[in-house]
């Protein structure tokens, strides 16, 4: 780590998603953010059904037990990352808000650092309760290509006023309410991107560790 990153003692990342399947676009992102913030562990937590995937077409491909599978296989030989299933466990939608209060409730001394993409935060004053998430965690902000800030619609110009900061030290200080853009990390890869090539019998090797790659073909995941 460079001296020019805190030492940070305190603190859990908390990256959500379908993970349908996860990919190394999912974990070298978020190890970035880990390496930049000074953070020692990463949740992982695969999502049941995700509010704003309720269309047909969104809906996971693979079960909530093959996708926390996949996500488990990625936390192996890994000192950062854990799998938490909690969201699988809860019946119904999983709302962000929910997640965060009982995270809040496990870990109360820890600040939370909520890791989410660009595409998410262009969405995000329209999840539930989201003026809520910003009392209970930072959020962090993994930049992505193809996401200019000039789309961004007036409320959510209006956050980034109000909440966003570019100084690490203040998100160390603070227990929660920060907005930071993480260093820009261009690891342009989607499960939708994936999903396609699988189906088209097209090699994954660049995207997938190799062990969830095995795991897919045995379990004959998206064709």
């Amino acid at each position: 780590m460079s001296s020019a990153t805190p030492a940070m003692t305190k603190g859990i990342g908390v990256l959500g998603g379908t993970f349908d399947p996860i990919h190394l676009g999912h974990t070298q992102s978020a190890q970035a953010v880990a390496h930049e913030l000074g953070l020692t562990k990463i949740l992982l937590i695969p999502a049941h059904i995700p509010p704003h995937k309720a269309s047909a077409d969104l809906v996971p491909s693979a079960s909530a037990e093959q996708r926390a599978a996949m996500v488990e296989i990625a936390c192996l030989d890994s000192r950062l990352f854990s799998c938490d299933q909690r969201e699988l466990k809860r019946a119904g939608h999983s709302y962000t808000v929910e997640t965060l209060k009982e995270l809040k409730l496990q870990y109360p001394e820890q600040p939370i650092y909520f890791i989410i993409g660009m595409d998410s935060l262009m969405s995000f004053t329209s999840w539930y309760q989201y003026q809520h998430i910003l009392t209970l965690c930072h959020l962090v902000v993994n930049t992505r290509p193809n996401y200019p800030m000039a789309q961004f619609n007036e409320a959510t110009k209006k956050l980034l006023t109000n909440y966003q900061t570019t100084d690490i030290a203040q998100l160390s200080r603070n227990n929660c309410g920060n907005i930071f853009f993480a260093q820009a990390n261009y690891v342009d890869i989607s499960s939708t991107q994936i999903r396609q090539r699988l189906a088209q019998q097209q090699s994954c090797q660049q995207q997938l560790l190799p062990a969830i790659a095995e795991f897919i073909h045995k379990n004959k995941l998206y064709r």
